[in-house]
């Protein structure tokens, strides 16, 4: 079982991906991570949000993002889950640089960076049903 855990879910739309992001730092501070710790996940959890709003309920904003965070001894686990588009081929999405939506201007960094400021990062989608990300954090004690 988990340590602690959270629920939260909210309509697609753009204005709630900083709400997203708090609400999971607020979680993640019973922690005591570091700045770069906390700004790390906020900038993966953004990141995460905000493909879901974009890419998987491409900008309606009659979807549902979901984010659950749980914590187990120091490691947080954080899944954004949506049931949008899904994704065709998750291998060529998560490389750097790659975009669905270059009418957008889209910069195709986002599973990048996810990928790099967290200590793990796990993509599940299936196309026409949505996407499940699942990242984690392992914090180290200082002492």
């Amino acid at each position: 079982m988990y340590d602690n855990m959270m629920r939260v879910e909210f309509l697609s739309k753009s204005e709630n991906e900083s709400f997203a992001r708090v609400a999971v730092a607020a979680f993640v501070s019973q922690l005591d991570p570091t700045i770069e710790e906390l700004t790390d996940i906020k900038t993966a959890v953004s990141e995460a949000v905000t493909n879901s709003i974009i890419h998987g309920y491409e900008n309606s904003k009659e979807g549902i993002v979901k984010i659950e965070a749980h914590i187990k001894d120091k490691e947080l686990t954080v899944i954004i889950e949506d049931q949008g588009t899904g994704i065709d081929n998750i291998e060529l999405a998560m490389q750097p640089l790659y975009t669905s939506r270059p009418d957008l201007e889209r910069s195709g960094m986002g599973f990048t960076v996810m990928d790099t400021f967290m200590d793990n990062l796990t993509v599940e989608s299936e196309k026409n049903k949505g996407t499940r990300l699942i990242m984690k954090k392992v914090f180290r004690s200082l002492s």
